[in-house]
């Protein structure tokens, strides 16, 4: 136990039940724990720590002694109750998209930029899954050889959204295997053995929201708002761990071994590459960890100064949960709190 009031807003949802799980796996330093969510899940009984707590429902006087709200419960909860959060004395750290792009508002990820969360007033945002991963491969290579331009293609889990899409991917599955005609609710086609290019909504440039969310939130985070970046975001018929093929061209030529020898020793990474033995990282096998894993690390045959790279990482965990707790902790640590 330690001396940290802390509440989780979302505490039913996938993220916040990875909350849960991951206090408890880091003995996070908390004197009490208040689970929050909407009026449909209070009483029901979550178990923190050994102890069963009843879920309450998320009103402006849930936060009064809480000194750390980890939110999870979408961009409209978040702008309604982070505020009233803050105003209370907690520090909040929010998973959602709400503040992401706010120029007052922290955007971290602790590997790449922690010390961006001394600038908060209250909030921190925790990035998008895609960005986490990403980010906190690349820009180990970054600080030694400047990113001039990247291109990256995802292929995204469907527990990214959220519960209904995984049981929408169960239920389909089922029913093509029996020979029926899947019937697409959460998403617009049927996901069940089948790829979408589509996660969020389309912008008016063309892309969607989530390709452009890793274009800005990625500028954000390492600082660089002239970064050349280009993303397609696909989801893909997984319950859990987004894979990126990405491309970056450096500033100069890098050779493979010196990417290794850098990303062997960047925090966060688990370097799996020995392609002749059929050792490279795929989402099944990253389910369940906290670190992003690096594979097919090779030279970009278009450019000279340009790599390939195979980034896997678990999107609940270090995509969401594990990050913004580390965010937290970092915050502790740095007696920001």
């Amino acid at each position: 136990m330690g001396d940290h009031h802390v509440a989780i807003v979302g505490a039913t949802g996938l993220v916040g039940q990875e909350f849960i799980k991951i206090l408890e796996q880091r003995r996070f330093p908390m004197a009490s724990v208040r689970l929050l969510a909407s009026d449909r899940s209070v009483g029901k009984m979550l178990r923190v720590n050994d102890q069963d707590i009843a879920v309450e429902q998320t009103v402006p006087d849930a936060f009064s002694g809480v000194d750390i709200a980890l939110f999870s419960a979408g961009a409209d909860i978040s702008l309604r109750f982070s505020p009233i959060a803050a105003e209370a004395g907690a520090l909040v750290v929010d998973n959602s998209s709400a503040f992401r792009m706010d120029p007052g508002v922290p955007l971290v990820v602790p590997e790449v930029n922690p010390e961006d969360i001394a600038q908060h007033r209250g909030i921190i945002a925790n990035p998008n899954c895609s960005t986490i991963q990403m980010v906190v491969a690349l820009y180990p290579l970054h600080r030694v050889n400047p990113i001039r331009r990247l291109t990256a293609a995802t292929y995204q889990a469907v527990s990214g959204a959220g519960t209904p899409a995984v049981e929408e991917l169960r239920t389909e599955s089922r029913t093509v295997l029996e020979g029926g005609q899947a019937i697409a609710r959460v998403y617009p086609y049927q996901i069940a053995f089948n790829v979408l290019p589509e996660i969020d909504v389309f912008l008016e440039n063309g892309y969607t929201k989530e390709e452009w969310k890793m274009v800005e939130e990625t500028r954000k985070i390492m600082h660089e708002p002239g970064l050349a970046i280009s993303a397609t975001c696909v989801r893909v018929p997984v319950h859990t761990g987004h894979s990126e093929a990405v491309q970056v061209e450096f500033s100069h030529p890098m050779s493979v071994e010196e990417a290794k020898e850098i990303l062997e020793r960047a925090p966060g990474v688990v370097v799996m590459d020995h392609p002749a033995a059929r050792v490279y990282p795929y989402p099944a096998m990253a389910a369940g960890r906290d670190e992003v894993f690096v594979g097919r690390i090779r030279k970009d045959s278009s450019h000279p100064n340009g790599l390939a790279l195979w980034i896997v990482s678990d999107n609940l965990r270090k995509g969401a949960a594990l990050n913004t707790i580390q965010i937290a902790e970092e915050a502790i640590r740095r007696q920001l709190v």
